[in-house]
């Protein structure tokens, strides 16, 4: 005969409980923007390293550049220092964006442990 109201392998899930799922569930879909954003930022840093490559090859003193959706004509110089510039806050957004992803990464790892160590085979948090 079984208990009124009592199963095996049921968890109540408290409130708290439901916090920390939602949280994960936010924590997942920051992850997912963060990959999409550093693989951007890794291409913008690889073609600024390319442009400056081949600035060094030209010969031409005045060179196209692109500002906005137009081409202007700047000097070489100029053009180095502004891709330079550009480089730099690519670099440093690159590296905010990779301690935050390992930010969220470590706090998904103990919001796991937590829900795991409740709920067990119950939940699953992995991706497929």
């Amino acid at each position: 005969m079984q208990q009124a109201g009592t199963s095996g392998s049921e968890v109540e899930v408290t409130w708290e409980d439901q916090q920390n799922i939602n949280k994960f569930g936010r924590l997942n879909n920051r992850l997912h923007e963060l990959h999409d954003e550093i693989k951007i930022a890794k291409e913008t840093c690889e073609n600024l390293e390319d442009a400056s490559n081949e600035l060094i090859l030209t010969d031409e003193e005045i060179v196209r550049f692109q500002i906005g959706e137009v081409f202007a004509h700047v000097p070489k110089e100029e053009v180095e220092s502004r891709i330079e510039n550009m480089q730099e806050v690519t670099a440093k957004n690159l590296e905010k964006l990779e301690e935050e992803k390992e930010s969220v990464v470590s706090q998904m790892a103990e919001l796991k442990k937590i829900l795991y160590g409740k709920f067990k085979d119950s939940i699953n948090l992995e991706e497929d």
